[in-house]
């Protein structure tokens, strides 16, 4: 058997480990390749509790004022957002359900800075912090009114703003009227029942997470001159005082027929100050009794609802799209890149 020169030999095993090299390369990343889970891996970076929250889209500010302190102020979008939340949502809620809260919030004053026919404020306010608008408190009110809680709270808040930023609520490629309230009677309420105008993505929905609310229940009690005062009315000198003539789909009082004179249910609750149009009354000696259900106009997202909600394990998403009908939750860039044209 003839020799192998040792040369032929070193030149083959180098032409093998040639070929080899590359694949050995390659191996280790074939997985991620495939499977695409290399971008999953990165952590979330956390939001510390003084670190102001940016957006990831264009950056605007807000113009709000301030009815107390008679004073306009202008702050960046998100940072109004972590104010209006803290403000407007229970701190104690489940993390999800703050972030609908941030969601429907933002989406209602980005729709407010479009509108064209928004009213007159000082110093070219979009909004005031009451809740003729949204409620907004500053740093120094927060700390005031959370005390003891306020670092955790607001750390929660941030986040809650945060894993939102850059997200609108939309039908049809434009910003909802995003309203929301406390507790509902166990229904949300069609918008036309309150602000006489349908919207497709505000109609009722079961919310049966409400009965649970330390907010349900309400009364109110009224002398009988009191009352025919407030509602323009002259009772029937029996025991009577009316009788419902018509329910709203969410089961609240539509009209209410009074001595011959027809009221709508919303313009009870307005002139007596009732928490909710959905009540009963009695009528006791020189008195009237009205027991309530629920707390505020009942359009749009119930916020006892949306905890309800969260408890049960939804996300955000899940809570917008249950008490929004028909909508999604898009990208701001665009419509804000709008809002900056008009300024």
């Amino acid at each position: 058997m003839p020799k192998v020169k040792p040369i032929i030999v070193l030149a083959a095993c180098l032409f093998v480990i040639t070929l080899l090299i590359p694949t050995l390369l390659v191996l280790p990343f074939t997985e991620d390749q495939a499977t695409g889970k290399l971008g999953e891996r990165l952590k979330e970076k956390e939001v510390p509790a003084d670190q102001t929250v940016t957006s990831s889209g264009p950056q605007v500010d807000i113009t709000v004022f301030r009815m107390k302190k008679k004073e306009t102020i202008t702050l960046p979008l998100e940072e109004y957002l972590v104010g209006v939340v803290a403000s407007e949502m229970p701190r104690e809620f489940e993390k999800e359900a703050l972030k609908a809260q941030a969601l429907a919030a933002r989406t209602y004053i980005v729709n407010q800075m479009l509108n064209d026919n928004k009213s007159e404020l000082p110093g070219g306010a979009v909004v005031t912090d009451t809740i003729d608008h949204q409620v907004y408190k500053d740093e120094a009110e927060l700390r005031v009114a959370f005390k003891s809680d306020y670092d955790w709270a607001i750390k929660k808040i941030r986040e809650a703003v945060n894993e939102t930023s850059g997200q609108i609520i939309t039908y049809n490629d434009a910003p909802i009227d995003a309203s929301f309230f406390s507790t509902s009677n166990g229904y949300t309420e069609n918008s036309e029942a309150i602000w006489l105008t349908p919207l497709p993505y505000l109609k009722s929905v079961e919310s049966p997470w409400d009965l649970q609310s330390p907010k349900f229940g309400g009364q109110e009690v009224f002398t009988i001159a009191e009352f025919e005062e407030k509602l323009g009315v002259k009772l029937p000198n029996d025991s009577t005082i009316g009788k419902i003539t018509e329910r709203t789909a969410g089961k609240r009082v539509g009209t209410v027929e009074i001595n011959g004179k027809v009221i709508k249910g919303r313009d009870i609750r307005e002139n007596l100050k009732l928490k909710s149009t959905d009540f009963t009354w009695e009528r006791k000696g020189d008195k009237i009794i009205i027991h309530t259900k629920g707390y505020g106009h009942g359009v749009g997202m119930s916020q006892y609802g949306a905890n309800g909600m969260a408890e049960e394990g939804k996300n955000y998403k899940d809570i917008i799209t249950y008490y929004y009908q028909d909508v999604e939750i898009t990208a701001a860039d665009s419509i804000l890149t709008k809002v900056l044209a008009k300024k």
